[in-house]
């Protein structure tokens, strides 16, 4: 980037930095967005009775959904870097808004996975890359702490989304569920989405309060790598491989943990409450390990999540009684927040910040994929040993695996600093 190329930022600058606005409002639109999109595991029961469908098809209506949600978060990010999170939000709300009221009028298997696979798939395309790479923009320093409190809205939904949507299913069935949630959708996240900007550039305002002379020598500013010089790297695949190994595991826990518990004969609302606690997990996980990564590194992050989910996964076997799915799901969500917030700063350590909705865009795949994967293969492991035992030592063997990508990734040579 040259001189003349630099943009012009205002010398009287506000003291207010809008950046913070901008996290709000990514804040809410995760919290209604994730609090209706993690509740899939309480409608996965009330589906199972009403229709008697098997664990596994109606797995796949999920693992559609995460599948469109990771190859469309290309697009969204791409689009994101073109013509801002507005643009894309306000499209993705309004999909995702319908494909919750349609989901009131199902009556087979095809329209499950329609309108939650297809339809919600897409609307949740927009939720993630573009609102993280959006954060990317517009913070430094604090880059992984503020991407924490973005994603501390996913933990904040799945603390009150399953109560709240158990107690209306039982209240009032699933179908009124659906209408009630599409309504509150549509309103939520479109209004939030309308406080969004694409970056500091667009207020006339450097990025986590920077100088203007600090701005134009940032690394992740000249250094940045282009998608095609990204996609050459050892370390992209490495990271996509990373990612798909926590995608398999946590999404495998959010869908099935509550039939798991409901198996072991406690009750659905108690269930229900076990994702929930993950979800508060998820918060504190975000807060404290976001704002240790600014200091030691996303890198270490995922190491230290990798090595407790595994040993979270391994207990999770032997765990019978309540307090002892509680005690798998402290440790779980709580590492699961961090590595959650640690995705996107670990992209933009990686390759810089400017193709960096295009470049996480691709990389997530690998996490949408095993999200994808994971509620898929649990169902079909469940349906062929009447059991999740195996589906569990089979997310822990992946979390080793991700243990080991994340010991061997170094910096790439371009934007070679300290982790």
């Amino acid at each position: 980037m040259t001189s003349s190329n630099l943009p012009k930022f205002n010398k009287n600058e506000p003291r207010f930095f809008y950046g913070y606005i901008v996290v709000i409002a990514a804040f809410f639109i995760m919290v209604v967005s994730w609090a209706t999109y993690n509740s899939f595991g309480i409608f996965f029961n009330a589906l199972l009775e009403e229709f008697s469908w098997n664990r596994a098809v109606t797995s796949g209506a999920f693992s559609l959904s995460m599948f469109i949600f990771g190859v469309l978060g290309i697009i969204a990010g791409a689009l994101n870097d073109r013509f801002g999170p507005r643009v894309v939000l306000t499209f993705c709300g309004i999909l995702l808004g319908l494909g919750y009221l349609l989901m009131s009028q199902i009556s087979a298997i095809w329209q499950l996975y329609l309108f939650w696979g297809v339809i919600i798939g897409i609307g949740m395309s927009g939720v993630w890359v573009p609102l993280l790479s959006t954060v990317a923009k517009w913070f430094v320093k604090r880059r992984t702490l503020m991407t924490g409190i973005v994603i501390a809205g996913l933990g904040v939904g799945g603390l009150i989304g399953p109560p709240v949507i158990s107690r209306l299913i039982a209240t009032y069935g699933w179908f009124l569920s659906c209408i009630v949630l599409g309504i509150a959708v549509l309103l939520f996240v479109i209004i939030a989405t309308q406080f969004l900007r694409r970056g500091p550039n667009q207020m006339r305002q450097l990025p986590d309060g920077e100088t203007e002379g600090n701005y134009q020598a940032t690394k992740s500013v000249t250094n940045s790598f282009s998608f095609k010089e990204a996609v050459k790297t050892t370390q992209f695949w490495i990271v996509f491989g990373m990612f798909f190994c926590f995608g398999f595991g946590s999404f495998s826990i959010v869908v099935h943990i509550v039939q798991h518990a409901i198996d072991l004969k406690i009750p659905p609302v108690s269930a229900a409450n076990i994702l929930a606690a993950r979800g508060a997990m998820v918060i504190l996980g975000n807060y404290i390990l976001g704002a240790f990564a600014d200091r030691i590194g996303n890198r270490q992050i995922f190491i230290i999540g990798f090595v407790v989910m595994s040993a979270a996964l391994l207990w999770l076997p032997l765990a019978e009684k309540e307090w002892m799915l509680y005690l798998f799901i402290v440790f779980f969500g709580f590492v699961s927040g961090g590595m959650g917030a640690s995705e996107s700063p670990l992209t933009a350590w990686l390759f810089g910040i400017n193709s960096h909705g295009l470049i996480y865009g691709v990389v997530h795949v690998g996490f949408a994929i095993g999200a994808a994967a994971g509620p898929l293969v649990t169902g079909y492991i469940f349906e062929l040993t009447g059991s999740y035992q195996s589906a569990f030592l089979t997310c822990a063997a992946l979390g080793v695996i991700g243990l080991i990508s994340a010991v061997i990734l170094r910096p790439t040579t371009k934007l070679e600093v300290g982790v």
